[in-house]
């Protein structure tokens, strides 16, 4: 109910400035509020028929720097990645002062992966709890394509929303660089919207899959 009330001032917002050639300089002025699903299931379909299946490439000369500084503040909206996906897939946020809303001290997520509410608290001890998914996990791209990429696109790759989630730290930790193919998350209600994000980054990325990714994401596919 709370982004449907904040996207409908904001259009309001725009629509006023469209009259006097204030449009573009708006949006560009505008929080980058990501949707958490793009298309639909059957979108989804014609994109994986039309992605190309190889097998996966060596792992040679794999380093998470090779997709730049992590969290980097790709859109220039002054605040870094992490803080941006928290700020979009938790409720209740509190934010430190005098960071223009940027840092997230707590807040609360409805873990998509395992359907558990989790209490977020930035802290040492307690900030992993929520972590950032990459839901192509950066080595997976790396043997499906993004080694020919250059050092930019790897960096836009590794900060887009599209491909970010907020989850339960230990479920991501238990994914850690898999695809499909190895694994889900344990909540099946989730398979549907949780393969067709990794289409749709697929698609935009043009990343291949495997034989064995593609029957995987399918049958994902099939519980929508």
């Amino acid at each position: 109910m709370r982004w449907a009330v904040a996207g409908m001032a904001g259009m309001i917002g725009l629509a006023a400035l469209s009259g006097c050639g204030g449009l573009e300089a708006a949006i560009d002025r505008q929080p980058q509020k990501d949707p958490v699903s793009t298309g639909k299931p059957g979108e989804a379909r014609k994109k994986l028929d039309k992605l190309a299946v190889k097998g996966r490439a060596p792992k040679t000369g794999f380093d998470r720097d090779e997709f730049g500084p992590a969290w980097a503040d790709v859109d220039r909206n002054g605040c870094d990645t992490r803080n941006d996906i928290l700020k979009r897939d938790l409720t209740d946020e509190t934010f430190k002062s005098g960071t223009h809303d940027c840092i997230v001290l707590t807040g609360v997520l409805k873990d998509p992966y395992g359907g558990k509410t989790i209490k977020f608290r930035r802290g040492n001890d307690t900030s992993m709890a929520v972590q950032i998914d990459h839901l192509i996990p950066l080595s997976d791209a790396w043997q499906k394509g993004a080694q020919r990429w250059s050092a930019d696109k790897r960096r836009q790759f590794a900060n887009d929303p599209l491909n970010l989630l907020a989850v339960d730290g230990p479920l991501n930790n238990q994914k850690s660089d898999s695809d499909a193919a190895t694994w889900m998350p344990p909540r099946r209600s989730y398979w549907c919207e949780y393969v067709t994000r990794q289409i749709d980054v697929k698609a935009k990325y043009d990343l291949w899959v495997t034989e064995a990714e593609k029957k995987a994401l399918e049958r994902g596919l099939e519980t929508c």
